[in-house]
Parts: C-alpha cells; structure tokens; sequence
C-alpha cells in the first residue's frame, strides 16, 4: 500500500507540480522497478498507476518528503497487487511471491537476475542498467535508442520522433514493435558482461546525448530547458566514462555535455526568453565545467581515435575559447564539421555546418547548401531548426519576405513557448524590416 499520509508533510501540490514530478522521476522509477520486477511493460504500467494515485492524493494529502520512494513504492505495490489476482497462472503466482519479498520461499528476484549473468555486475546503476538493457543487438539501432528514450526519460512519442526526424505515428510503431519483440524472444532483463559492452556503447551513447538534448532544448512546454534531463545526461555520462575510461567516445561525449551545459544558465534571460549562443554574457557561461570539458578534449585528442562526439566536444572547446562572439575562429570550427560530416554524414551536421560557413563565406553560399540539403533529406521539413536557420539566412541576405515565411514555417513545427516566442520576435522584426536581432 502507499504510504501512510499521516507520515506526509502537509504540503499540498497541483497537478500540474504533480507533473512535473513525473518528468523529474519516471527513468529512475521505472528503472527501479524493471529491476525489481524484471518485466518492462510491468514497470512502466505500474509507474503509471502510482503517479495517477498521486494525481489524486498529493493535492489534498500533501507531497511525501522523498516523491521518487513514495512512486517506487506505490508502484511496487500496485505490481505485486496485479500479480496476485493473475496468480491462476502458476509462474505469475511464483513471481508475486518473489516482488512480495518471501525470502523463506525464493530469493530476491534482482539476485536471479544478476546470479544469471555467471559473472560480475558491471553496472549497478537502476538507470544505465536499464539502456544497456534497451539496447540490445536483437532489436534495430533506431529501436534500441527510441525505446530507451521512452522508459528512461519519459519522453513522449512526439519528442521522440522529432530527434529522429520522422513522423509521430512512426515512431510509435517502432516503440510498440520494440516491446513485442522483447516479449517474443524472451530478452532476458539483465546486466550485459564487460566484454559485452563496447558492442551496445553506440546506442547508450546515442541514449544518453538525445536525453540532454531533449533537456536543453524541450520540445514541448513553456521552459525552454529541463533541467532534470541535462542533469541526469550529465551523471549518466560521467558513470560510463568511470565505467569505460579507456573508449574516447565515452570521453568525448562527457566533454560534450560539459562544455554545451556551461552555457545553459546563459541562454536564458530574465523573463524566461531565449538566448542565441552569440547574443549571451560569456560572464554567466560556468569556467568550471568548461575547463573539465576541455581537458577531457585534449585528452581524445592524445588517443588519436577521433569520433562524433569527441568532434562536436572539440567544436563546443572553441566556443568555449572565445571571449567574444565575434572573437569565435569560425575557420577551425569549419574545419571540424568537415572532419564531423566525414564521420557523421547526417543532414543535422550538414546543418550546422551550413551555419558555421555562413560565419567564413557568408550566408549566401550557406543557402545554397541548405536548400540542396532540403533537396535531398524529407525530414528536413518535419525539423523546425532547419527552417529558423534557412530564416536567418534569408533575413541576413535582405529577402525579408521568405526569411518571415520560413520562421512561420518553423514556427509550425514548434511547441516550446521560449522558442515560439523568439521566433515570432524574429518574424515581426523581419517584417518590420529590422536587423531581428
């Protein structure tokens, strides 16, 4: 049963503060519970449950002092409740027994699964279990990353498929099929060996990026940022990289993280707004991380194994570097995105090299490449960034009519309040004929 509210603290939540817990606590519940459980779907359902109690107590009861527990437990709960009325099936009953603690009948179910690994569990962290878990060979790439992203931070299906760039219908195939698999292989949950994990690091990196990406720049919402994403990106990062100290990718994505997350308390100004990267005080950027950040990049650099992330790591190091924006070597930055579209030839790299030859050449010959990639890639219309960076270019180019067209456009794929409002700035002051800065 949940906890006994005369052991809450009278502190009355809304809804809405209810919510936002959950975007907080899902990955860590869940994972909690998938361990707990060893049944995905059964963790997920029951996270579900627990936060629909919640909904109904918390207003009126108050909020427990530790949320997370008082959701593990609840949820925990509810799953063993579900188990016992299935329990006409023989192995359900076994598993109630089990979840229920019954150490006089059968061992804890988080014992059978480590003690069926036949080797040391390398990872004991709930949540970097559970991608390593997600990410297993028998399902597609794409797969792996999309359903890690669904159980861990409570993503939704639409913030999902706008880092993939595909439709939202698609994408909530993929995560329904992923699950069906899982079940009709029988994928075990369990802990992969050391000598298994340089074959799932790509996809848990991949896991781990999109996470932060998701908290830098929310897809939905009225904060431009989530701060609980970035944070846990930021702490899963540096346990692979105490995991995996000799993989330079791992390094390299931790420098990344690092480096993009010392400018967050930047790029938002006083009343919540957006601000671009060129238009932010250097003097809020934080020395600290940078400085780690860019250690961490020149130690990849002495292991001469260069990848994505260790590339985009370097990019965000001379960023870091510049005291000024129009101090920033642009040159070397181009550079790099050449050396990145070599290794990652993405449309989305394509991109932002587009807005770094814009700074070199000039946002004439940046157009050009940015139509071509239009050209060439469908998503590229689904994907709003893509549209305000073909925006700026057309209002830096004087062609104020389609710069204001096309951060309509993007403002159509756009549900964040912080970027929908600073595209709409951007519109009005194209139309007006200002600078829009």
């Amino acid at each position: 049963m949940p906890f006994d509210s005369a052991h809450v603290e009278a502190s009355p939540v809304t809804p809405a503060e209810v919510e936002q817990i959950f975007r907080a606590e899902y990955g860590r519940a869940v994972a909690s519970l998938v361990r707990l459980l060893g049944d995905i779907d059964l963790a997920e359902e029951a996270v579900q449950e627990a936060f629909t109690v919640a909904v109904q107590r918390w207003p009126t009861s108050g909020r427990p002092p530790a949320p997370a527990g008082w959701i593990i437990t609840t949820g925990r709960n509810w799953a063993i409740n579900w188990l016992r009325r299935e329990s006409t099936r023989g192995y359900r009953h076994a598993q109630a027994a089990l979840v229920h603690g019954n150490a006089s009948s059968a061992p804890d179910p988080a014992d059978l699964a480590i003690a069926s690994l036949g080797e040391e569990n390398a990872v004991t962290d709930d949540r970097l279990r559970l991608i390593f878990t997600c990410c297993h060979p028998a399902l597609a790439p794409a797969t792996q990353i999309a359903l890690t992203l669904r159980l861990l931070g409570g993503l939704g299906t639409d913030e999902i498929a706008r880092a993939f760039l595909v439709p939202e219908a698609t994408m909530a195939q993929r995560i329904v099929r992923a699950k069906a698999k899982i079940k009709a292989a029988n994928i075990p949950y369990r802990v992969p060996g050391k000598a298994e994990l340089p074959d799932r690091l790509r996809p848990v990196l991949a896991v781990v990026y999109l996470v932060f990406n998701e908290g830098y720049a929310a897809t939905s919402g009225d904060a431009l940022v989530r701060e609980e994403l970035c944070a846990e990106a930021v702490r899963l990062a540096r346990l692979l990289a105490a995991l995996m100290p000799d993989e330079p990718e791992v390094l390299g994505l931790l420098a990344l993280l690092l480096l993009v997350q010392a400018r967050r308390p930047a790029r938002i100004g006083p009343d919540g707004e957006m601000v671009l990267l060129p238009d932010q005080d250097r003097s809020r950027w934080d020395r600290e991380l940078i400085a780690e950040g860019q250690q961490l990049v020149r130690a990849c650099l002495r292991r001469e194994r260069p990848g994505p992330y260790q590339i985009q790591a370097a990019i965000n190091a001379v960023h870091g570097d510049a005291p000024s924006a129009a101090q920033t070597d642009w040159s070397q930055i181009l550079t790099l995105y050449d050396q990145l579209l070599v290794v990652a030839p993405t449309p989305v790299v394509a991109l932002n090299r587009a807005v770094a030859l814009a700074e070199v050449t000039g946002p004439a010959r940046a157009l050009i490449e940015v139509d071509e990639l239009a050209a060439a890639s469908d998503g590229m219309q689904r994907y709003h960034l893509f549209h305000s960076t073909r925006a700026d270019l057309l209002r830096r180019l004087g062609r104020r009519a389609e710069a204001a067209a096309a951060y309509g456009a993007a403002l159509e794929l756009t549900a964040n309040a912080a970027e929908r409002a600073f595209l709409e700035r951007r519109r009005a002051s194209t139309l007006d004929g200002d600078s829009g800065q």
